[in-house]
């Protein structure tokens, strides 16, 4: 079994070797266009990094020719293929700069914009590209209105939209467990406005409520009235959203529970008082 690994490995060794010789002599050739023809091989053939370096060498022999657009265009995808989508985006650019009529064009405007969205970090980092990705596409809608690709656009600014709502709803949920009620209160507040086609806008709404409850019980006397009446206004705002939700129960217990503890405060307000 060790023998065989060990004839494997030399295999691959040699192979290896073998390959480079062939792309060195490749390099080496004055031919431009036979470097060119090989370059498309390596495309054909996905070796991205090897044709990219080939068409890399090439861009100064054949600017300015019929054959530049096609080199310029598969140059850039050497990137993006790589997953270099940082590096394709401004390959793609320069692409449109260069060649701003090219039949190509809608293509490589869209590969820009979808560059952007790929680049697209996990929820817990800053989501710069995911803006871009959405105003991209939003921006490649409204230029390119007949375009078919048009649905796949629409399909990553909602998916785009979607992510930024999974963050800001997890710094929300944060504040609720951390016990900063006034700031959940807030944050999901902001949420619903933000985002009023959400289907999670009850469970937004709800979290409203529920974080103004807790923010009221947690506050001087003195200021609980006041708080557990903004819990009651919240409810009536949740009651005109959604009529029909079937969390409205639940919503309805911290107004019993916040009505509660307005009169408890007031029993003992109006007792204080006659003790006067």
């Amino acid at each position: 079994m060790k023998s065989a690994k060990i004839v494997v490995c030399a295999f691959l060794l040699s192979f290896s070797i073998i390959s480079c010789g062939k792309y060195a002599k490749i390099e080496k050739s004055k031919d431009d266009n036979y470097k060119l023809t090989k370059a498309d091989e390596y495309f054909a053939k996905k070796k991205y990094r090897l044709a990219q370096q080939l068409y890399e060498g090439l861009f100064p022999a054949f600017k300015g020719s019929e054959k530049f657009e096609d080199l310029y265009y598969k140059y850039a995808y050497t990137f993006y293929n790589q997953g270099l989508y940082r590096d394709a985006e401004n390959m793609f650019k320069g692409y449109l700069e260069v060649f701003p009529n090219s039949a190509r064009a809608e293509e490589m405007d869209y590969m820009r914009a979808y560059s952007f969205y790929k680049q697209s970090p996990k929820l817990e980092l800053e989501q710069v590209n995911t803006i871009k990705a959405m105003n991209m596409m939003q921006t490649f809608i409204n230029t390119h209105p007949g375009s078919a690709r048009n649905k796949e656009a629409t399909e990553i600014i909602d998916l785009s939209r979607h992510k930024l709502e999974q963050k800001e709803f997890r710094s929300a949920q944060l504040y609720y467990n951390l016990e900063k009620f006034r700031a959940a209160a807030i944050a999901f507040d902001a949420l619903l406005n933000k985002y009023p086609e959400s289907v999670n806008g009850e469970d937004y709404k709800l979290m409203v409520i529920k974080s103004y409850y807790r923010f009221a019980k947690m506050s001087i006397i003195d200021k609980q009235i006041e708080r557990f009446e903004k819990v009651i206004t919240e409810y009536q705002d949740f009651l005109d959203r959604y009529p029909e939700s079937t969390k409205l129960k639940e919503a309805e217990e911290y107004v019993t529970l916040s009505n509660n503890k307005i009169k408890e405060i007031q029993n003992e307000q109006t007792a204080s008082s006659a003790k006067r």
